[in-house]
């Protein structure tokens, strides 16, 4: 697995780490302690990272039976834009703003890319994948039916937490995705029981965008959380075999 720096500073050098992906690599266990601008350079993401929506049937029909209306699975992958600022670590604060209204959280299981690649096949397309780590993803949902884009929906700052770090080594078809909130069992999916798997969607998207590494796709199954109020409520994302994303969500204002 691929550790981010810790609260500590302090960075473990990872066997399954190489300096470019056709480095050789060695196995070490020494630790170095960081400077606040090599943490600031570690935790550097590309200006934009993309999110494949209506990926899970089951979240589908929820929605169309929530509307009493025909749920209607899509045919392709449904790709979009997610900003860098949205952006956070695992246990710092979604901030949900003053005049949010509905927002809701989802678990997610993210995919990062190692290599530029273009006109991928789908077989050929997890070959440029380095591994995949888990999301909180979050979104207001009165902003997402009023506006014309997803800008602020999606995007708000603290939106997308992602970690606690990238696992190279994942058996996309052993992997249960469970969601609590505050300590009860919201949630509950195979997480690899998507409509357009991720070669599928990597496939799709890349004769299109040449994406660079340390690119990320985001999929999601969605389950809804109430405005916070104090004290903050947590949201916690468990995938079997990567490991566990936690937040807290707080009022704006709330974390000073």
């Amino acid at each position: 697995m691929i550790a981010p720096p810790t609260a500590s500073s302090t960075a473990i050098a990872s066997s399954r780490w190489p300096a470019t992906p056709s480095a050789a690599t060695k196995h070490t266990t020494r630790e170095y302690t960081l400077s606040a601008r090599s943490r600031s350079r570690c935790r550097s993401f590309r200006p934009t990272f993309y999110c494949v929506g209506l990926n899970y049937a089951e979240h589908i029909r929820e929605a169309a039976a929530k509307q009493g209306i025909k749920a209607n699975l899509p045919k392709q992958p449904d790709v979009g834009y997610r900003a860098v600022n949205a952006l956070i670590a695992h246990e710092e604060p979604v901030v949900i703003p003053r005049d949010a209204r509905r927002c809701s959280t989802k678990a997610s299981s993210p995919s990062s890319s190692a290599r530029r690649a273009k006109h991928l096949s789908e077989a050929e397309a997890l070959s440029c994948v380095l591994g995949y780590t888990i999301g909180n993803d979050v979104s207001e949902r009165v902003w997402q039916k009023s506006d014309r884009t997803l800008w602020r929906a999606k995007n708000t700052d603290t939106f997308k937490p992602m970690g606690p770090w990238i696992e190279t080594e994942v058996d996309l078809d052993a992997l249960e995705t469970r969601v609590r909130v505050n300590g009860r069992e919201t949630t509950r999916f195979r997480t690899n029981a998507m409509l357009f798997g991720v070669a599928t969607y990597i496939s799709h998207d890349h004769p299109l965008c040449h994406p660079p590494p340390r690119r990320h796709h985001l999929d999601g199954h969605r389950r809804h959380l109430a405005r916070p109020q104090a004290p903050a409520t947590w949201s916690r994302s468990k995938s079997q075999g990567i490991g566990l994303l936690r937040n807290p969500f707080v009022a704006a204002g709330a974390t000073g």
